[in-house]
């Protein structure tokens, strides 16, 4: 997300939210929250979902929260769909798939009488984008997939690859050496992109020479 959020524009207000200030915006209107765990006499606990729930107060462009790992996972994504378009977060699961189900679990958390088709709805509105990033045996963290939220298919939330890892074999050093592969499929997010005059980059980016 460092790397990311490199690319927001100077003039955007972010709200930054985690558990050990990690992120390092280098833009110039941002506010930095960190949660609090309780005193030895159990109480000034400050958990994640409070401090979403206040940034949301302090008119933001974009939030930005570490990791979700709870409850406060339905307020990000109640944030998402109200207008702070570009917020992020760190989700840990094995796959994009495998992400979405937990993201789901934690939201029921907060809302366990939301309704799974209402809930996945929410989901598909307000997530572009999953980015997995994986540890390979090598040490080294890859960007392994990219995987675009492309909408619903009955009552279930319909995902399609933009970029794929592919493994080619391992040097004599016992390094991984692949490609990173477009799709070479037009992205829903390409009519987004144009909006911001990035439509030709995009579609360039996954294969689609000319747009």
């Amino acid at each position: 997300m460092n790397a990311v959020s490199r690319h927001i524009d100077p003039g955007e207000r972010i709200i930054t939210i985690e558990d050990a200030v990690e992120l390092r915006p280098q833009q110039p209107h941002v506010v930095q929250m960190e949660t609090r765990p309780p005193n030895v006499e159990g109480v000034g606990h400050i958990p994640q979902r409070e401090l979403v729930r206040n940034a949301l107060r302090m008119r933001p462009d974009r939030i930005i929260v570490g990791e979700v790992r709870g409850a406060e996972a339905f307020d990000m994504l109640q944030a998402m769909n109200t207008g702070h378009d570009g917020s992020m977060s760190t989700i840990h699961a094995n796959t994009p798939r495998d992400a979405l189900f937990r993201l789901e679990n934690m939201v029921l958390m907060a809302a366990a009488n939301l309704p799974l088709r209402a809930l996945r709805a929410q989901i598909t509105s307000a997530i572009n984008l999953v980015v997995q990033i994986e540890r390979m045996r090598d040490g080294i963290r890859r960007v392994e997939r990219i995987v675009e939220i492309s909408g619903m298919e009955s009552e279930i939330v319909s995902t399609r690859d933009i970029f794929a890892f592919q493994y080619r074999g391992e040097s004599r050093d016992g390094f991984i050496e692949g490609t990173f592969e477009p799709s070479r499929l037009r992205p829903d997010l390409a009519a987004r992109a144009a909006q911001y005059g990035l439509e030709r980059q995009l579609l360039e980016s996954v294969g689609i020479v000319g747009g």
